[in-house]
């Protein structure tokens, strides 16, 4: 039998990577495209290395955007973001990767779906429909394409690129309509196999449960292999987030939080303090004004995701919060920089009292991406997927 394929992208998007398709290239019917992103990535893959696909084994590179014309009067483009499991290969919708969203700028522009713009720099509205939220894009241009070449230099992604600021807009609620789910900057949360635990559940770009390093016997500090070695240690920040799902709203028990292990996203957060990096180097205190081990999909992520990297930033900003209790005193403005294994990543979130709570007016940061592959993606679907 012939394999199946599919024209296709493959980009790296800040500290990501996933293969891009045109909306109008897959089928129409949305039940269909599990089967063939799971093909594609290579999952479920009972070793976690997706040797058969184009995944990398990890969740950071293992995921598909959809790109394709606009639903909405104020937006450019729709992207569609699905979050590939590496293990058992479930296809989760429901929830965005703000890595993955730098590339979706310059892939509307390399694809033809907007305009060239007339100067040397693009802007790109784009409607994430995961999260019905806009995202404003801004990169160069250079010679009929978005530029590649350029000084940025990103932690956890070798070499340097050409900047592409990213504006998200009123990122509050992006899945449950409210900035604080509960109502509270910070609940206590009864969680099974850990007791009573202070945890602030923050929805801005992606849902997100932020709970003490401490709390839980970690120091914050550990680099993502030590995490993986200490599966009690997992399997408490999966019943956190379990029941933090629960509470925020996203599901009905904790069963159901099961299947929808993209979010919200759980982390450990900590102090400033002196903390090992993937790279060797040791990040010095004064580097950063909070520290942040964050899990994606079951498995700790080596960077940070764009997307907790800002609602972190936002609770940062919101008196009472796990996080905001953290900050080092230096603190000011209204940047906020976040240590993880990689290094450092700079945020910038507006936090503005409104009523009786809280409203996000936007949060800002810089990525870089490149277009790696060009072509068709060769695929088999089995019964099994």
């Amino acid at each position: 039998m012939q394999q199946a394929k599919l024209r296709a992208v493959f980009m790296r998007g800040g500290t990501s990577k996933a293969v891009m398709f045109h909306r109008a290239e897959l089928p129409a019917d949305r039940a269909a495209w599990a089967p063939i992103f799971r093909a594609v990535i290579g999952s479920p893959d009972p070793y976690g290395r997706q040797l058969d696909g184009m995944g990398g084994g990890v969740s950071s590179l293992s995921k598909i955007c959809v790109v394709g014309p606009p639903s909405r009067p104020d937006a450019d483009v729709d992207y569609t973001f699905a979050q590939v499991s590496v293990k058992d290969g479930a296809v989760d919708y429901s929830g965005n990767c703000g890595n993955m969203s730098s590339a979706i700028g310059p892939f509307a522009v390399d694809e033809g779906l907007v305009p060239y713009p007339a100067g040397t720099e693009a802007v790109v509205r784009i409607h994430n429909t995961n999260t019905g939220k806009i995202i404003i894009a801004h990169f160069a241009v250079d010679g009929g394409a978005a530029a590649v070449d350029g000084a940025m230099v990103l932690d956890g992604v070798a070499g340097s690129g050409a900047p592409i600021r990213l504006d998200f807009v009123d990122p509050g609620g992006a899945k449950t309509g409210r900035l604080l789910p509960t109502g509270n900057a910070t609940d206590r949360l009864d969680v099974s196999g850990v007791g009573m635990l202070a945890a602030s559940m923050v929805d801005a770009a992606n849902p997100c449960v932020f709970v003490r390093a401490a709390d839980l016997g970690a120091t914050g500090t550990e680099l993502p292999d030590a995490l993986e070695a200490d599966p009690a240690l997992l399997a408490k920040l999966e019943a956190v987030r379990r029941t933090a799902s629960v509470a925020m709203g996203l599901a009905p028990d904790s069963d159901a939080a099961g299947s929808i292990p993209g979010v919200p996203k759980v982390a450990l957060v900590t102090a400033p303090v002196a903390a090992p990096l993937l790279s060797g180097r040791t990040l010095a205190a004064d580097e950063a004004n909070i520290l942040v081990r964050m899990i994606s999909v079951g498995q700790p992520h080596r960077a940070v995701p764009l997307t907790g990297a800002l609602c972190l930033a936002v609770a940062c900003r919101i008196p009472g919060s796990v996080p905001q209790s953290l900050l080092s005193a230096d603190e000011t403005g209204q940047d906020i920089r976040i240590g993880h294994p990689s290094g450092v990543i700079v945020v910038a979130a507006e936090v503005v009292r409104e009523g009786d709570g809280f409203a996000v007016r936007h949060g800002t940061a810089y990525r870089t991406a490149r277009r790696l592959f060009q072509g068709e993606v060769l695929y088999r679907v089995s019964a099994a997927q």
